[in-house]
């Protein structure tokens, strides 16, 4: 993958100084705080490892990463305003307290990653897979998915209201204290997921995959839109049988 492989902190800092174009270097593991620590025109990456690499409070914004690799990378406090994320795997990356506004993730594998207190005001994530991230505690308003995996993952307490979710996977996500009021959920799945105090009055769900509710997931569901064929199922958790009424 790399051509170009910076041994030192100080290479890294000439090669990130020099130039604004990176394709197929190999930051893995280096300390880039320095070389990062200031503002400047934005930086480009493609084919570029950042495995491991330290890139706490960085200044970023703007910056494009396409088809990199930003596994377990520290990206604590970085300012990351209007980057684009495309394609490539940020796996366990951290990102607590950085700023992302207005950032786009596409394609990226970002598994178990951790957002802490991270501005995420106007993030989009798209088609990317989040099984197990944590993105509760998270700051900012506009935060959008579409078609993204969020199997296992934390987002306790987002707000959803009045947005159309499509193709979401929360199959056993925990979905503590979130708002879905008045939101369309198309193609969304909510299997296994812990719904304890989320708010869904006016939300549709009749496009949802509700998997097999709990008894104590009902009364969350209070003021929900849902389909005959949904109802029938919900119904059945108390062992009502819905029988249709044949004509004439």
């Amino acid at each position: 993958m790399s051509t170009q492989n910076p041994e030192t902190d100080a290479d890294a800092f000439a090669l990130l100084s020099e130039r604004r174009d990176h394709t197929g270097v190999d930051f893995s593991g280096l300390d880039l705080r320095r070389a990062l620590s200031r503002p400047g025109s934005p930086q480009s990456f493609h084919d570029c490892s950042f495995d491991g690499a330290d890139l706490r409070r960085a200044q970023l914004a703007e910056a494009a990463f396409v088809e990199c690799r930003l596994d377990r990378a520290d990206l604590g406090g970085a300012m990351l305003e209007q980057a684009r994320i495309e394609r490539g795997s940020a796996a366990f990356l951290k990102a607590g307290r950085a700023d992302l506004t207005d950032a786009l993730f596409k394609g990226v594998d970002l598994a178990n990653s951790q957002w802490g207190s991270a501005l995420l005001a106007g993030t989009h994530f798209e088609e990317c897979r989040l099984v197990g991230a944590r993105l509760s505690g998270v700051r900012g308003l506009g935060l959008t998915f579409a078609r993204c995996h969020l199997g296992l993952a934390d987002v306790a307490g987002l707000d959803f209201r009045g947005q159309t979710l499509d193709g979401l996977n929360f199959a056993e996500a925990d979905l503590t204290g979130c708002d879905f009021r008045d939101t369309v959920l198309d193609g969304c799945r909510l299997a296994g997921a812990e719904l304890r105090s989320a708010r869904f009055a006016g939300a549709d769900l009749r496009g949802a995959d509700l998997g097999e509710p709990a008894v104590d997931d009902l009364p969350v569901l209070r003021g929900a839109v849902v389909s005959e064929r949904q109802a029938a199922a919900l119904l059945a958790v108390f062992g009502i049988q819905v029988i249709p009424v044949l004509p004439g």
